[in-house]
């Protein structure tokens, strides 16, 4: 996506206007999932101009699921008159926040001066940095680098209390597992209070956001305020967002939903999206898009109504995947699965488009000039060599949407999709890849 397209995308995003205020919107959405004082925190919101912030370590390459709904959030505090403080923990992330079951492995500095760049680059996508409530990004290595050890334990670590950190929900896990959990992974805590002093004192910082499993993390920010400045602040922790067998959202096979196109593609992305079972597509809506309420009110009744013609997938799935790709990666991703799925012309998918169809299918290698018999049996299509050529005889082979009649008919790469890849139906709805090797 273009600076020129982004700029467009961000001009056409709204908060819906049929709510009374935004901290009612967000609560409608479903974003809003614990806070500190929900009656002073709406009035802020309502009455004031609030400057918030939202942390982001670089703990991995890119982004997930899990940092866009902080992402959207942020945008649409922004979009309500807000001003938004992007920050990427170049200091925090040279530690990471304490996992649920086992410490962290500490990344080397240049590996998370690399990933800081990444991903401020991602966050800057979904803000504004024109007009009186222009976003800023903040690297809290500015401030955490600066000081020593001793600055830190005499002006910071004197606030904290050991007997409420082991309280937080994480570090009572880690206490209770056989592994425990280090100092380092311990005084995380305090460098995110710290964080939120500092912005604070620069910014006149008011508000944090986060997920709901931060809130120890979030609190100790306002706690920190409080007892330093004497300020009341606040913060918003956001639900965890489970599927509605209870499952954890935003993991395909088992894998993160990265926003980056190198680790997850647009096809992978939006078909993630358009997978979404009917139980939880109306609260994906709510959340991932900028929909209104009378749209998503009137895609949930299609839901109910007709839920074969999968109106509020489509919706969905193409929404989420413009915002994180753009409209035209969009479009190719609508078009291939259209073409796959739909027995039309393959020849036009580039490389990682075909490649990712391919990876969203059981597949395996095969050789160059390998025979149709061969072809199905190698992919799991058919069980034996008879039965592939029985599919073939009853019309039910197919290479790249073209029908096999041929039982001796080979493939080579002047036959593959780009990248080498063959894809290989067996009836109307038994897929499989191949890749040629």
């Amino acid at each position: 996506m273009t600076d020129t397209q982004n700029a467009a995308a961000l001009a056409a995003q709204s908060n819906d206007p049929s709510f009374s205020n935004i901290f009612q919107e967000l609560k409608w959405r479903g974003y809003v999932h614990v806070s500190t004082d929900e009656t002073e925190l709406e009035r802020a919101l309502s009455e004031d101009t609030v400057t918030y912030y939202c942390g982001f370590d670089p703990t991995a390459s890119s982004l997930h699921l899990g940092h866009l709904v902080q992402l959207l959030v942020m945008r649409r505090l922004q979009l309500a008159g807000h001003k938004p403080l992007g920050l990427v923990g170049g200091a925090t992330g040279l530690i990471g926040d304490p996992r649920q079951t086992s410490e962290r492995v500490l990344n080397p500095r240049e590996v998370v001066e690399q990933w800081v760049s990444s991903l401020r680059a991602q966050i800057e996508r979904f803000l504004s940095f024109e007009g009186e409530n222009a976003a800023r990004m903040v690297n809290n290595l500015d401030w955490t680098g600066e000081m020593s050890a001793l600055e830190f334990l005499r002006e910071i670590g004197k606030n904290f209390r050991v007997g409420t950190m082991i309280k937080k929900d994480i570090v009572a896990k880690r206490l209770e597992s056989e592994e425990g959990i280090s100092y380092t992974e311990f005084s995380y805590q305090i460098l995110q209070g710290l964080d939120y002093l500092e912005l604070f004192r620069r910014y006149g910082c008011t508000l944090q956001s986060g997920g709901s499993d931060q809130w120890g993390n979030l609190t100790s920010g306002t706690d920190l305020i409080r007892k330093t400045e004497g300020a009341r602040v606040n913060a918003l922790g956001t639900p965890l967002i489970t599927n509605a067998d209870g499952t954890k959202f935003g993991k395909s096979e088992g894998n993160a939903i990265w926003l980056d196109p190198e680790l997850c593609s647009p096809y992978t992305f939006y078909q993630f999206w358009l997978n979404q079972a009917d139980a939880d597509v109306i609260g994906r809506l709510k959340i991932f898009t900028f929909r209104d309420r009378e749209e998503i009110e009137t895609l949930e009744r299609a839901v109910a109504e007709r839920p074969f013609a999968r109106e509020a997938q489509k919706t969905l799935a193409f929404d989420v995947t413009a915002l994180v790709h753009g409209v035209e990666e969009t479009e190719k991703a609508v078009a291939a699965s259209a073409a796959v799925f739909g027995g039309g012309d393959l020849s036009g998918l580039d490389e990682r488009t075909a490649r990712s169809v391919a990876a969203s299918m059981p597949g395996s290698e095969v050789s160059a000039g390998v025979g149709i018999i061969e072809l199905l049996v190698a992919t799991g299509l058919s069980k034996s060599n008879s039965e592939a050529r029985r599919t073939v005889t009853e019309g039910g082979a197919y290479v790249n949407n073209v029908k096999i009649s041929d039982l001796e008919a080979t493939f080579g790469a002047e036959d593959a999709l780009a990248g080498g890849v063959l894809l290989v139906r067996r009836g109307k709805k038994n897929f499989a890849s191949a890749t040629l090797a």
